[in-house]
């Protein structure tokens, strides 16, 4: 008589096996003091370049605009500096020319903007077209005025544009450097030299759209208007922001321009832009107060309006 097998427990045979996780190595305190030291090692360079070229010059400027020098007592002792408040911010308000500035400055972004990246957008998408022959040439001669220091082409546009010398006087119908003809002929300046510059940047992020897409939009019988203004421009609408932005502010920046044509016609006084206003009352008129009030109140208008673009950018990429 043989013996029977004994009984097994079937609850423990049958429960699963869970896998244990593999433990990660806990990383000592010396190690991740050394990395943090690391870290620190090599963003200081950058924290110490933006203290001293950024975040001190505006504390300063903030600082100055605070204040105001005036002569003390009959005058005998000199100037001393004395606390106003924000009665330099009240002054730049409030004083015609400096709103004359800034509406001048309204009316070239207003024209340049536009104008700067419709051509820019146009040269980079036949740039980037297959049809196209030569394209690294045709590239460098679109980058080429961007390398012309601003006050070199400022001088020969300034020829170009002057009576009796240049040519394009007796050729456009208006004086190019009289009232109403001075802006058109700033604008060309600027436009003229950054155009280049701009189109490069598009045409480097056309060349990141996926070729499968373009060959769909083709296979769909898209022709190249429709794959341009359909795919193409919509795919690189972050950069276009960007660059928005940067134009942006460097419109409310302009200086170059109009400063080198104040020795060709005398339309462009020395208030012309708010750059030119803060020039103006820190080097000609010594009013370092209201010239830091007024580059604080011009950092401030940049600040905002990218601020504002850059949401308009968030947005629509929304």
């Amino acid at each position: 008589m043989t013996d029977a097998p004994a009984p097994q427990d079937t609850a423990t045979s049958t429960r699963p096996t869970v896998p244990t996780k593999p433990t990660k190595p806990v990383r000592s305190t010396r190690q991740m003091k050394r990395h943090r030291l690391t870290g620190a090692a090599l963003a200081a360079p950058f924290a110490v370049l933006l203290l001293c070229t950024v975040l001190v010059p505006i504390g300063y400027a903030c600082y100055l605009s605070l204040f105001d020098d005036r002569l003390s007592g009959l005058g005998f002792e000199g100037y001393r500096q004395v606390f106003t408040g924000f009665g330099n911010y009240a002054d730049v308000l409030g004083d015609p020319a400096a709103r004359d500035g800034v509406a001048n400055v309204a009316g070239y972004a207003l024209i340049h903007i536009p104008v700067m990246f419709a051509g820019a957008l146009v040269i980079a998408l036949l740039l980037n077209s297959a049809t196209v022959r030569l394209r690294q040439l045709w590239s460098l001669a679109a980058f080429l005025p961007y390398a012309v220091p601003g006050v070199i082409a400022g001088l020969i546009w300034g020829y170009l544009y002057s009576p009796g010398i240049g040519p394009l006087n007796d050729i456009l119908p208006f004086d190019p450097l009289s009232d109403t003809g001075v802006l058109p002929s700033i604008v060309n300046m600027a436009t003229w030299q950054w155009m280049g510059y701009n189109t490069i940047i598009f045409y480097t992020a056309l060349q990141t759209v996926p070729r499968e897409v373009l060959e769909a939009a083709r296979a769909d019988g898209a022709g190249p208007v429709r794959t341009a203004l359909s795919i193409k421009l919509p795919m690189i609408r972050p950069t276009v922001f960007v660059a928005l932005v940067f134009t942006t502010i460097g419109s409310l920046q302009l200086f170059t321009e109009p400063m080198v044509l104040r020795t060709f016609t005398g339309t462009v006084t020395s208030t012309w832009t708010p750059s030119l206003y803060i020039y103006e009352a820190a080097f000609i008129s010594n009013d370092y107060g209201r010239a830091a009030a007024a580059s604080v109140l011009l950092a401030a208008a940049s600040a905002l309006l990218s601020a504002l673009v850059m949401r308009l950018s968030a947005r629509r990429s929304r």
